[in-house]
């Protein structure tokens, strides 16, 4: 087995499973990833193409993934300043991972709902 378990919070603060699970498996960082795998977008358009997140929520998830080095972010002065972000090939091998999870998911989708279903009924 991995090693994920801890007897300590300082263990389990050292665990490197739970450092990198941690940043990369939220809702948001998951969504951003996944929306960046066509290629570089500016911000708007994805906030845009990922819907319900707030300009605070997006930019700290934004943030997060820059700092741990899946994505980057570029800045063209322009007139007007465009800030674009990207994958880094960290963030490519990320998304790897992140579609095969998303492909299980979806074939599984219907299995969970009827779990949820029969749970909710006893």
């Amino acid at each position: 087995m991995l090693p994920v378990t801890a007897k300590t919070k300082e263990q389990a603060e050292d665990c490197p499973i739970r450092q990198v699970l941690s940043q990369v498996t939220g809702k948001w960082q998951i969504l951003i990833v996944l929306v960046l795998e066509d290629g570089a977008l500016r911000f708007g358009a994805l906030r845009r193409t990922i819907g319900d997140v707030t300009q605070r929520v997006l930019t700290e998830n934004l943030r997060k993934l820059e700092r741990d080095g899946y994505i980057t972010r570029s800045v063209d002065p322009g007139p007007p300043v465009a800030v674009s972000y990207a994958l880094t090939p960290l963030g490519q091998e990320l998304l790897e991972h992140m579609k095969s999870l998303t492909i299980w998911a979806a074939g599984r989708h219907q299995q969970v709902l009827d779990s949820r279903s029969a749970y909710d009924s006893k």
